[in-house]
C-alpha cells in the first residue's frame, strides 16, 4: 500500500531493486534520504549525476572506473609481476584488491559458461582473455568453485592450448577462521587433496 506520493514509491521501487535491499529495507532508506535531504538526498544525487556521466567499462580488462583503461591497467607497475588473474565479475576483482593480492592484472569475463542459462562462450569475454595471454607468465583462474565456474576454468585452459603460460587456480579447502563441524563434504575432501606440508 503507497503511504507516499508517487515520486516516493518510485524510488522506494527502484531501491527494492538492488541486490541486499528488499521492499522494507528500501522503504528505510527513502524514509532516511527525505529526513536528511541535505545531507544526504542532494549529494547523493549529483553524485548519481556524475557517475552516470564518466562510469566506464575499461576496454582491457573489463574493470568499472572513470577512465578506460582503468586505472589498474594504466599502472606500469603490474606489469612486472606477470600475472592475469581472471575473474567472473568486477565484484570478485574488487574483493581481490581488497584482499590486497599484489600488483597484478585482471580479466573480467563477465560471467560464466552456464547452457542451462543459454550462455555460450560467445557471451563472455573469452577471445579477449585470449588476446591478451601471452604478455602473462601466468594466468589464475579465479573463478568460483561452482559446477558453471570449473566448467569454464576447463574450457578456457583447453582454449589457451599447450602454447599457454602456467595456467593455476585459486585453492580451495577450509577458510580461515573456519570450523571442520560446519563445512560441507566437497570443501573439506578438496582441503584434504590440497593439504600442504607444515
Amino acid at each position: 500500500m503507497a503511504s507516499g506520493g508517487p515520486e516516493i514509491e518510485q524510488l522506494i521501487q527502484l531501491l527494492a531493486r538492488l541486490p541486499g535491499l528488499g521492499p522494507r529495507s528500501a522503504r528505510r532508506a527513502v524514509l532516511q534520504l527525505v529526513k536528511k535531504k541535505e545531507q544526504l538526498m542532494i549529494p547523493l544525487s549529483a553524485a548519481l549525476d556524475r557517475a552516470v556521466a564518466t562510469v566506464r567499462t575499461c576496454e582491457v580488462c573489463g574493470n568499472i572506473d572513470t577512465k578506460s583503461p582503468c586505472s589498474i591497467c594504466s599502472d606500469p607497475r603490474r606489469s612486472e609481476s606477470g600475472m592475469l588473474i581472471v575473474v567472473e565479475d568486477v565484484a570478485d576483482l574488487w574483493a581481490l584488491e581488497r584482499a590486497g593480492v599484489g600488483l597484478v592484472k585482471y580479466h573480467v569475463l563477465g560471467g560464466v559458461l552456464s547452457p542451462l542459462d543459454g550462455i555460450g562462450p560467445d557471451d563472455i569475454s573469452v577471445d579477449a582473455l585470449l588476446g591478451r595471454a601471452h604478455e602473462f607468465s601466468e594466468i589464475v583462474l579465479a573463478v568460483n568453485a561452482t559446477v558453471e565456474g570449473q566448467t569454464t576454468a576447463h574450457y578456457i585452459t583447453d582454449r589457451l592450448g599447450e602454447s599457454a603460460p602456467k595456467v593455476t587456480r585459486l585453492a580451495h579447502g577450509v577458510p580461515v577462521g573456519g570450523e571442520l563441524d560446519y563445512l560441507d563434504e566437497g570443501t573439506l575432501s578438496q582441503a584434504l587433496r590440497a593439504r600442504t606440508q607444515i
